[in-house]
């Protein structure tokens, strides 16, 4: 890593890197916390419909008043101070900005902030990892057509596994399962605003309920979030879902190995080289003992007695036959670490996790029995969660994808359980999001899963 002394060396020339964030959510007022404190960065402005809460934001992060009185881009830009405004568009069109951080964490602004910063011009770092699940690939493949770069989130789990898939393959591993920990029980698939909130007080230790998203916190309860990061994982990775989606087994991280290998080996997955969420709970409601709930894994598959030796030497965590070993990061922490994108799509015009196919998708389930004439919510609400399935599947079942399903109404009764697909709702033709849906579907059609071997190899 030489990102740090990069970031130096633009300080001491006066030339910072300079950002604009699009969103002042949770990750976002991470990213402020840090972002004041990190050489050779300036953020130059900050868009968000909430002017009054960004305000408040800001002082939490640690900001004087001072550093953000810029009455305009170009007085930011002047006196090296921020710029506030509520016009994401008018941050975008700064064409002395060199990267644009997408953090709303709606899908449809997300697109359509991506595409018009990248016509300007503008890397791109996508928190917004909604958005990337919709059209994650054409986005990359528009932003590559234009020489700028679209990337993963750093500090998010996404590209979180996806380093760490890279690293195994760097080290010629065959990767057998990657994903991340969570707290998931199957119950919590109805969880909506209204009942997730014992959850999160016992879970999370919130108190205010003010101070939180609720329905992006109910995503991740719901097991919406969890199908969302390990579509793009799997987008960036070649990784392949499984049949039916993420299993949440139970596990601590010292059992990853044992529970994250195939089925056929005596572990939970339909397939080798896949995603999986493991749960930090037990079926009954108790807890894992040493669980993995804020932290990320991938299992690697030994070729030869050698390597199952040094799995053993190394401390590996391999499983109970020595042939799988596991590698796991304990935490992350989403903003506070988002700086290493930014320093990472400009200086090394390389990008922390990028999709490259359509491999995975995320498809609507209704929490309930829903009636014709209701309008969808989206993803944390009160209507439907979000189900990990492979492309190929999602397509064939015309499913409608979690990020297109929030201000959309149903044309016919759906039950609780069933999958929504196309033809359950009133689709508008001419959104944006939907448009670039299609235009991706037509220009990454499920692709074949070439990164990876679907079944286990035989050790030698």
């Amino acid at each position: 890593m030489n990102l740090y002394h990069m970031l130096a060396a633009r300080a001491e020339e006066d030339r910072p890197i300079r950002v604009g964030l699009i969103g002042a959510g949770k990750f976002g007022t991470m990213y402020l916390a840090q972002v004041r404190t990190t050489t050779g960065v300036h953020l130059a402005g900050l868009a968000d419909l909430d002017l009054g809460a960004v305000q408040s934001r800001l002082e939490a992060a640690g900001w004087e008043p001072e550093r953000w009185d810029a009455q305009s881009m170009n007085d930011a830009l002047k006196r090296g101070t921020t710029f506030i405004t509520d016009n994401a568009e008018q941050l975008i069109d700064c064409t002395e900005l060199d990267v644009i951080i997408e953090a709303t964490g709606v899908p449809h602004a997300g697109i359509r902030h991506c595409r018009r910063a990248i016509a300007a011009g503008h890397h791109v770092v996508m928190v917004t990892v909604e958005a990337d699940v919709v059209a994650g690939p054409l986005l990359a493949w528009e932003a590559e057509k234009e020489g700028v770069i679209y990337s993963l989130a750093w500090g998010d789990q996404p590209a979180l596994v996806a380093e760490h898939v890279d690293w195994a393959r760097t080290c010629g591993f065959d990767v057998v399962a990657a994903g991340k920990g969570t707290r998931y029980h199957p119950d919590y698939h109805a969880l909506t605003p209204d009942t997730v909130w014992d959850v999160l007080q016992q879970y999370l230790k919130i108190s205010d309920p003010e101070s939180i998203n609720i329905k992006m916190f109910n995503s991740f309860l719901d097991g919406s979030k969890s199908g969302i990061e390990m579509t793009a994982v799997c987008n960036a990775t070649g990784l392949v879902p499984q049949s039916n989606g993420l299993g949440f087994p139970p596990c601590s991280r010292f059992e990853l190995a044992d529970t994250c290998k195939p089925a056929l080996d005596g572990g939970s997955l339909s397939r080798y080289g896949t995603t999986e969420v493991v749960s930090s709970l037990n079926r009954n409601g108790e807890s894992v003992p040493h669980h993995l709930a804020m932290g990320t894994f991938v299992v690697i598959d030994a070729d030869s007695d050698y390597a199952r030796q040094c799995f053993q030497e190394y401390h590996m965590l391999p499983d109970r036959s020595g042939r799988y070993a596991a590698l796991y990061r304990p935490t992350h922490m989403i903003g506070m670490e988002l700086g290493i994108s930014v320093a990472s799509t400009v200086l090394r015009k390389e990008a922390t996790g990028r999709p490259k196919g359509f491999y995975s998708d995320v498809a609507a389930v209704a929490k309930r029995p829903l009636v014709k004439g209701e309008t969808l919510d989206g993803e944390g609400g009160f209507c439907v969660w979000g189900k990990q399935l492979p492309a190929t599947d999602s397509l064939a079942r015309n499913a409608l994808p979690l990020g297109l399903a929030a201000n959309i109404r149903l044309r016919r009764d759906v039950g609780a359980g069933d999958l929504l697909t196309f033809d359950d709702v009133e689709v508008d033709d001419a959104d944006e999001a939907l448009r670039a849906r299609q235009d991706m579907v037509k220009q990454f059609h499920p692709a074949a899963p070439e990164l990876v071997k679907l079944e286990p190899k035989q050790a030698a």
